[in-house]
């Protein structure tokens, strides 16, 4: 049931909110997807590489401030092992390595 305002009409909240349960209702993954597909490509025409640069910081400092060291090994950990899968070996450190140091660094950056 809508919540009314003083006037009788529902507030903008809750008229963006159902709307938003009646899209939802009608529209499948791929609808979402392109549409975010199309708002992407906007972005990128509208802005360079240092608005990139500055939302990946924040985001970087975000997650740092909300994720122990652990994390930060884990996800290098990860990085390595995926990154060894998709080529060989060339004799020098393995990434899978090279992913685990940089996450060990990452997280005595934050201790």
């Amino acid at each position: 049931m809508a919540n009314n305002n003083r006037d009788g009409k529902m507030s903008r909240e809750e008229a963006g909110r159902m709307g938003g349960e009646a899209t939802a209702k009608n529209h499948d993954k791929e609808f979402y997807q392109e549409i975010g597909k199309k708002g992407g490509e906007a972005t990128s025409r509208n802005h360079d590489k240092e608005f990139y640069q500055e939302i990946g910081q924040k985001g970087g400092e975000a997650t740092s401030r909300s994720h122990g060291k652990e994390f930060y090994q884990e996800i290098g950990q990860k990085g390595g092992e995926a990154r060894n899968e998709s080529d060989g070996n060339d004799g020098k450190m393995s990434r899978e390595e090279a992913g685990r140091k940089g996450g060990e660094a990452r997280a005595r950056q934050r201790d």
